[in-house]
């Protein structure tokens, strides 16, 4: 079998969560399935520096264009809810999410072409892999795709090898995400302005839609000193703040899966998060769900988990054995399936 993604996602060190998607999905499938062939796929924009990549020995680089596919591919699998306009013979899209086209939560012009990209694959794909079931009922509703072409695959995460003890860490409260609108972070400020004095609120994400009227809030904020945005970071000094965290928040408004929190529980914090979209499907019941909207639960559950050490324990333990049920190698094999089952191989 000769499969090509598009990989122009999985490019760089400090990837998004598609980037990770896409890389863990990619790679994996190569190492699992050595007697097939691969085909990497890159738009214009990332192709150089791809070419730091070192690919596995089953896998070639290729250009990727609306016109432009490799023709001898059995299946191309576009990772990012987008196909190129060129004839496929079989085509897997995956949708991460669809929360431009349910909020505005960006500008007019990006609803649209997004929504436009999003309506094309669906119709063009013979199966689609979602990363939740809230992504499902989403592309069903929303796109009109029937629900028997749907797959869905979850994230995965990696565990770290070990954890810090409660002892090292610090009164901070972190959020892990862009800047936005749909992050939901003037209701996360407000409720950090009713904890207890002692605790700061570090956010760590880069600027996105709405981000001017957030960072005007945390500079009016009463507990501006303790309130502190590190911008967009490497994966490895995100990865020293889930270790010096004390308590991860994530009150996002709308998310396809909510990768950071399941990153959180493999660090050993206890998360607090939304009651809304995927976030229930992920968490399961490692997590404090919390309505969104009400940031007095909010503020209420962050008080909480500050006070009470024996609390904060038990969702560490709840955390971590919920995210290691979340594999990528469970999610390549799951993906492969779907490729078996167009093919027949």
């Amino acid at each position: 079998m000769i499969v090509a993604l598009d990989a122009t996602y999985s490019v760089g060190s400090n990837l998004s969560g598609v980037g990770v998607y896409s890389r863990e999905i990619a790679l994996g499938l190569a190492r699992a399935h050595p007697e097939a062939a691969f085909r990497f796929c890159y738009r214009p924009h990332r192709l150089l520096r791809s070419l730091l990549e070192r690919l596995p020995p089953n896998a070639r680089r290729h250009l990727l264009t609306e016109g432009r596919v490799p023709r001898e591919a059995d299946i191309f699998h576009g990772l990012n809810q987008r196909l190129p306009r060129a004839p496929l013979r079989k085509a897997v899209t995956t949708f991460h999410d669809l929360f431009v086209v349910t909020g505005e939560y960006s500008t007019p012009e990006f609803r649209a072409r997004f929504r436009r990209q999003a309506q094309e694959a669906a119709e063009r794909s013979e199966r689609i892999i979602t990363v939740s079931e809230f992504t499902a009922r989403q592309v069903t509703e929303l796109l009109g795709v029937e629900r028997a072409r749907l797959r869905v695959v979850h994230h995965g995460v990696r565990l770290p090898p070990e954890i810090p003890p409660e002892s090292l860490r610090e009164n901070v409260i972190l959020h892990v995400g862009a800047i936005q609108v749909r992050k939901n972070i003037v209701r996360l400020i407000e409720a950090f302005e009713q904890t207890e004095p002692g605790w700061r609120l570090v956010l760590i994400g880069s600027a996105g839609y709405g981000a001017r009227q957030i960072l005007r809030r945390i500079e009016e904020s009463p507990r501006r000193a303790d309130i502190g945005w590190l911008g967009y970071v490497s994966a490895a000094e995100r990865d020293r703040w889930y270790a010096r965290a004390r308590i991860f928040a994530f009150p996002s408004l709308d998310e396809g899966f909510g990768l950071p929190i399941l990153e959180a529980m493999a660090w050993g914090l206890p998360v607090v998060a939304a009651r809304s979209s995927a976030l229930p499907e992920v968490a399961g019941e490692a997590a404090w769900l919390v309505d969104p909207v009400r940031v007095e639960e909010l503020a209420g559950a962050l008080r909480a988990l500050g006070r009470d050490e024996a609390l904060r324990d038990e969702y560490v333990r709840r955390g971590r054995l919920r995210a290691a049920q979340f594999r990528w190698e469970e999610a390549v094999q799951k993906t492969w399936a779907v490729y078996r089952e167009l093919t027949g191989a």
